[in-house]
């Protein structure tokens, strides 16, 4: 593409740089030059305008924006970009669960079709955006949950038209980069134990806020008291494809009531803490063939806290391991919950002496 600033005469056909006040009327930039628009710079006595203008194998920002759009999608490639690129014709893939937009300014956006959670492939991400600065991919964080309608991704193409060369080399790149897993469970049950002065059902209205979004129905909530061998009884009697449980007292060692529960119902813990705040207390693991998630205390108020990355991404099907959970500290210190019992900074005029 060649960006130049040339005299009307010779802009003909030309791609307006930025827009120009003739007269009565306003020429907006990106508007492809006709003849009436020369004469109206003409005639306003402007000498020179800025255009861009495509070379030979230059694709227009929409149309580049498009082909992005629908390799992310892991849709066929053109033939024309393929042949560019020496790559050959793909033919479509699975089907991403995304929505995408038309374009426009070189701009389309890809949106979730529902609930579900971002999957990215972060270094054919990566690779996109090192194609050439023209060429611009911008996403949500990995397995951030969706709702419908929610952007899952951004393209931008920069310039008004970038190289066929470069654009089929990067959508090459990035077939199938991005989807959107939608949740795979669909019931689950909830066991909260009580104890003498604890919390009771406080905040379950807030968990259940949590499975609504994901299309889950919680169809029992079962109370009970702060007992093991209660408790242990209850994990064994659910059939929800996913099991709950909100303790009365926080859970703080692997061999405490609910993990011990757990471990005593033929459970398994694939992980007892994680490096997110607020959500440290929370263990998961399986029982039965299904997944088993001690929520932690922060999980009754409705602000977003480890729980509800964990949730999440079982209710969709994402496995997730201890080492994926370690790997949450970067990113892991969340917004401090005002109710929370144990604030990070003691409450006061001075506020504390740092952290807890």
């Amino acid at each position: 593409m060649i960006f130049a600033e040339v005299a009307p005469d010779q802009a003909l056909g030309g791609i307006l740089a930025h827009s120009v006040q003739v007269k009565a009327r306003r020429l907006k930039k990106g508007i492809v030059l006709g003849p009436d628009d020369i004469a109206a710079l003409q005639a306003a006595g402007i000498t020179g305008i800025s255009v861009a203008q495509l070379e030979p194998g230059d694709v227009a920002e929409n149309d580049a924006a498009a082909a992005l759009a629908q390799a992310l999608l892991d849709q066929d490639t053109p033939a024309g970009l393929a042949a560019a690129s020496g790559a050959a014709v793909g033919k479509a893939g699975a089907c991403a669960h995304l929505e995408q937009t038309p374009a426009f300014t070189g701009r389309v956006n890809l949106l979730a079709s529902g609930p579900g959670v971002a999957v990215l492939d972060i270094a054919a991400i990566e690779a996109v955006n090192l194609v050439h600065p023209m060429i611009t991919l911008a996403t949500v964080p990995p397995f951030a949950q969706m709702r419908a309608g929610g952007m899952v991704a951004t393209i931008k193409i920069i310039s008004y038209a970038v190289s066929g060369r470069d654009l089929a080399r990067a959508c090459v790149l990035a077939r199938g980069a991005i989807r959107l897993a939608r949740p795979v469970l669909t019931r689950a049950d909830l066991i909260v134990t009580t104890a003498p002065g604890g919390a009771g059902q406080k905040g379950v209205d807030a968990i259940h806020a949590r499975l609504d979004a994901l299309g889950v129905n919680l169809e029992n909530i079962i109370e009970i008291s702060h007992n093991q061998g209660e408790l242990q009884a209850k994990i064994q009697a659910s059939t929800a494809e996913l099991l709950l449980i909100l303790t009365a007292s926080a859970t703080s060692d692997i061999a405490d009531v609910a993990p011990a529960a757990l471990v005593a119902a033929g459970g398994t813990i694939e992980r007892f803490g994680m490096p997110v705040d607020p959500g440290n207390l929370l263990f998961f693991g399986t029982q039965a063939g299904r997944a088993v998630i001690g929520l932690p205390g922060c999980a009754r108020s409705v602000a977003l806290n480890g729980a509800d990355w964990v949730l999440s991404r079982i209710v969709c099907g994402q496995a997730l391991t201890s080492a994926e959970v370690a790997a949450m500290g970067v990113g892991g210190l969340l917004k401090e919950i005002p109710s929370r019992p144990q604030p990070r900074r003691p409450r006061g005029p001075s506020g504390g002496k740092g952290a807890q």
